[in-house]
C-alpha cells in the first residue's frame, strides 16, 4: 500500500508542480492537475481493488497510447525498450546480418539480403528459410522475436540454421554481425543513355549527401537530365529534406518554414550552400504514400518552377514532430508544428484538432483547397497533399495477383527458378519467355488461387436484398446465368492478366540474381511514371510548358 500510495504522492505533486510553476494561466493548468491527481487515484483504486492482478506498465502505456491518439498518429511514446529501434529509423544505423527477414504462412523466410552485408557475404539468399537462431527455434517466434535475435552488437558471432529450396538437409551459416547502414539511396543508374535515375527511400541521417554524390555519379555517366523517384518515402528529418532542396536550387531560397503555438519555435530554414546544379532538368515522381519531408523537396522544386511532379497527389502531412526527453530513459515524439513550403501553403490533408461528433476525421475537401502561385505564377493548391503536373494513376491490383502474392506462389515460383537456372542475363534485359509462363500455371495446378471479385461480391448481396425483398424468385435465372459468366472469365484470369503477372514474375526473379539493383531496373521498361517521366524530359517544349504555365 505504501508504495501504491507514493505514486498517487508523485503524479499528484508533479501535476501540482506544473500548476504552480505557470500560475498565469491558472484555471487551464488547475484543470490539468485536477485530471492528472483523478488518474493517479484512480490507478491506485484499480491496482488496489481489481479483481485480478494488472500490470502496471502495460495499464499505464494503454492510458498513454490512447490519449495520444486522440491526437494524432504522429505523437508517439517511445519507451526505454523500444529506444534503439527508434534511432534506427532515425539514422539508419544497426548492428545486425543486413537482411530483410519477415514472416511468410509460418515461416521465417528471407526476403532480401543488402549487397556487401554480412548476409551476402555468408552466402544467404532470398528464400531462405530461417529455422534457428543460436540454437533457438523459430517456428512460434514472431517477427519482432526474430528481429531481436538477429541483432547485436557489431563484431559479435550468430549462428543460423537454414533450410534452402532443393537442399535436403539445413546448413549451419555463422556470421559476424556488423554495423549496417541503411542507405536512403537504395539505387541509382541510367534510364536512358542521357536520363539518371535515383530512389530515394527516406530522409534518415546524411540522405542529403547520399543524394549529392548520386547526382554526381550520374552526371559522369552521361546524365544530362535526372528521374528523382519519391514514390512509398515517408520522409524523415527536416533538415535533410532541406540540404536535398538546396542541391538544385539557389543558395538563400526560403525552403521551408514551420509555425508552432510556442512562437520561439517557429523558424525558417533556408537554403544555405551553394546549389549542386540549376539547370538539370528534373522529373520527381510522387505517389500517395510520398509524405512529410518527400513533400518538403516535391513542394520547393514544384514552388520554384525546378522541376516537373509525375504520378500521383502526395499523403498530406504537413506536421512536424520533435522528440522531448521523459523520465526512466523513455521519450515523446510530439507534433510541434505545421510547415509551410515556399508559395505559402501548407499541404496537411487532415484536421486532426477538430473531429465530428462520432470521433471521425475531415480531409480537406478539393473545393475548400485555397490556391497560391509558383515563382512563374502557375496557380496550385494547399490542404491534401501535392498535385502533380502531369498525373500518371496507379491501376488497382487485379484480384487474381492480389491472390498469387498473398499465397506467396509468386515468390516460391522464384526461389524454384533460382534453383534451376544459375545464371539469367541482365536486369533490365530479362524477359520470362511463353514457356516459362507455362511453367508457371502448372506450377500453380492444385493449390488455392480462389478468390472472389467485385462483381461476385455485388452479386452476393444482390442475393441477399432480393430475398430481403421476396423477388429473388424472379431474377434467380439472370444472376446465375451472370455467375456462370463471370466463373468462367475468372478461370481465363492467368490468360488475360497475363502481361501483368508475367510482369511481378520477372520482376521477383531478376531479385534473386541482382537484389535490391535488380528490382529496380526490371521496372524500367514497365512502369508507367518512369515512362511519362523519361518522356516529359526528351521533350524540352512540353518541360517548359509545364513549368511556365502548367500547359502540356
Amino acid at each position: 500500500m505504501l508504495k501504491k500510495s507514493f505514486a498517487g504522492l508523485l503524479v499528484a505533486g508533479a501535476a501540482w508542480g506544473l500548476f504552480s510553476f505557470t500560475s498565469g494561466t491558472s484555471e487551464r493548468y488547475f484543470d490539468i492537475a485536477k485530471n492528472l491527481d483523478i488518474f493517479a487515484t484512480l490507478f491506485k483504486e484499480v491496482n488496489t481493488y481489481y479483481v485480478d492482478d494488472v500490470a502496471p506498465t502495460k495499464l499505464v502505456r494503454t492510458g498513454i497510447d490512447a490519449m495520444l491518439k486522440s491526437l494524432d498518429p504522429y505523437t508517439n511514446y517511445i519507451p526505454e525498450d523500444d529506444i534503439e529501434d527508434f534511432r534506427t529509423m532515425t539514422t539508419g544505423q544497426y548492428g545486425g546480418i543486413g537482411a530483410l527477414v519477415g514472416k511468410r504462412e509460418g515461416r521465417t523466410i528471407i526476403s532480401l539480403p543488402h549487397e556487401g552485408s554480412p548476409a551476402q557475404k555468408a552466402g544467404l539468399i532470398i528464400g531462405d528459410e530461417i529455422l534457428k537462431i543460436d540454437g533457438v527455434d523459430l517456428s512460434k517466434k514472431t517477427d519482432g522475436d526474430v528481429s531481436k535475435l538477429l541483432k547485436g552488437q557489431a563484431g559479435t558471432v550468430v549462428k543460423l540454421e537454414i533450410k534452402r529450396f532443393g537442399e535436403e538437409k539445413p546448413m549451419q551459416v555463422e556470421l559476424t554481425r556488423a554495423n549496417i547502414q541503411i542507405n536512403n539511396v537504395p539505387y541509382y543508374g541510367m534510364v536512358t543513355p542521357e536520363i539518371g535515375y535515383l530512389q530515394l527511400s527516406g530522409f534518415m541521417v546524411d540522405a542529403g549527401r547520399e543524394v549529392r554524390n548520386a547526382v554526381a555519379k550520374l552526371k559522369e555517366q552521361g546524365a544530362k537530365k535526372v528521374i528523382l523517384d519519391l514514390r512509398d518515402n515517408p520522409g524523415g528529418l527536416l533538415n535533410e529534406a532541406v540540404n536535398i532542396s538546396n542541391l538544385f536550387l539557389p543558395r538563400g531560397n526560403d525552403i521551408v518554414s514551420t509555425k508552432s503555438k510556442v512562437a520561439d519555435w517557429n523558424k525558417m530554414y533556408k537554403a544555405l550552400d551553394e546549389p549542386l546544379d540549376l539547370q538539370m532538368p528534373i522529373a520527381v515522381l510522387t505517389n500517395s504514400n510520398s509524405a512529410s519531408a518527400a513533400e518538403i523537396v516535391a513542394g520547393a522544386l514544384q514552388d520554384y518552377d525546378r522541376g516537373v511532379l509525375v504520378g500521383e497527389r502526395t499523403f498530406g502531412k504537413g506536421l512536424v514532430q520533435m522528440t522531448r526527453p521523459l523520465s526512466y530513459n523513455s521519450q515523446l515524439k510530439v507534433t510541434t508544428a505545421k510547415y509551410y513550403i515556399p508559395s505559402g501553403r501548407c499541404i496537411q490533408a487532415i484536421d486532426y484538432a477538430h473531429r465530428a461528433a462520432d470521433g471521425s476525421l475531415h480531409k480537406t475537401p478539393d473545393s475548400l483547397r485555397v490556391a497560391f502561385k509558383t515563382a512563374s505564377g502557375r496557380v496550385v493548391y494547399d490542404g491534401g497533399g501535392i498535385s502533380p503536373d502531369i498525373e500518371v494513376k496507379e491501376q488497382p491490383m487485379p484480384d487474381i495477383i492480389r491472390k498469387l502474392v498473398s499465397k506467396n506462389y509468386i515468390f516460391d515460383y522464384a526461389t524454384r527458378f533460382r534453383a534451376s537456372n544459375p545464371t539469367i542475363g541482365g536486369a533490365k534485359d530479362f524477359h520470362l519467355s511463353d514457356a516459362e509462363y507455362q511453367k508457371f500455371v502448372a506450377f500453380l495446378n492444385g493449390k488455392d488461387i480462389s478468390y472472389s471479385t467485385d462483381v461476385e461480391k455485388a452479386l452476393e448481396n444482390m442475393i441477399k436484398k432480393a430475398k430481403e425483398d421476396k423477388h429473388y424468385d424472379e431474377v434467380k435465372a439472370d444472376i446465375e446465368q451472370i455467375q456462370k459468366k463471370v466463373a468462367t472469365n475468372k478461370s481465363n484470369d492467368l490468360l488475360r492478366f497475363k502481361p501483368e503477372i508475367r510482369e511481378m514474375l520477372e520482376q521477383e526473379i531478376v531479385s534473386r540474381y541482382y537484389l535490391q539493383k535488380g528490382l529496380v531496373e526490371a521496372t524500367f521498361n514497365d512502369d508507367k511514371n518512369i515512362l511519362a517521366a523519361v518522356d516529359v524530359l526528351n521533350n524540352p517544349a512540353k518541360y517548359q510548358g509545364l513549368l511556365t504555365t502548367g500547359k502540356k
